[in-house]
């Protein structure tokens, strides 16, 4: 199981192996996911969901999850074939995510959930504080705010529109950055729809941090 956690598709396309860590890192997406947010719904009881969602956002991600594995030296194991050898794969932030899930979900399979939350709430530790100090706490257009800025994204702006009568408008809200549409967001206020937009959209551009 193990050896299967660290099969790249590459390797097996070379080699003639019939299976790939690509099964396990599904299952283990779905784990990770579930703990984190169990570990931050019970961690935070004062925050709400919208600021929840960028909070895991910020740990459950490429990049995040690329440092985990680099603590834990899971480059080295991968087993890559030799394009993905000679092309640095071993320290591919994609990768090493990958890695690092079917890692959890063999060690799913194998232990059960209550041995794989032990391990995952020791691993996510210091990254969890480091997205909270990061202002993750903060609403979803705050937190979506200071994203583009660090990605260096360009401007943010909210394109929202109305429908329905007076006494029960609905709100659609547009998340565009640098004038590029990523996220939409509906509400009954125009709030509302704007924060359901910047949260959707952190959760999409977190992944390229």
């Amino acid at each position: 199981m193990l050896e299967l956690a660290f099969t790249h598709r590459s390797f097996a396309y070379e080699s003639g192996a019939k299976e790939t860590n690509e099964r396990l890192e599904f299952l283990g997406d779905s784990v990770l996911g579930l703990i984190v947010t169990e570990e931050l719904y019970l961690r935070y009881p004062d925050l709400d969901e919208s600021r929840l969602s960028p909070l895991r956002s910020g740990i459950v991600n490429m990049r995040a999850l690329a440092d985990i594995a680099r603590t834990l030296d899971l480059g080295k194991y991968i087993r890559l074939g030799k394009g993905e050898e000679v092309t640095g794969g071993r320290d591919k932030n994609s990768l090493l995510a990958d890695a690092l899930e079917a890692l959890i979900g063999a060690i799913y399979l194998e232990l059960g959930f209550v041995s794989t939350t032990n391990v995952v709430r020791d691993l996510i530790k210091e990254t969890m504080e480091i997205a909270m100090a990061k202002g993750a706490g903060l609403d979803g257009k705050t937190a979506l705010q200071e994203l583009v800025s660090s990605l260096g994204k360009g401007t943010l702006e909210y394109q929202v529109t109305e429908t329905g009568p007076d006494h029960d408008k609905s709100f659609t809200a547009i998340a565009m950055v640098a004038s590029e549409a990523v996220a939409e967001g509906t509400g009954k206020s125009k709030r509302e729809a704007e924060q359901s937009a910047a949260r959707l959209a952190y959760e999409i551009l977190a992944t390229l941090k």
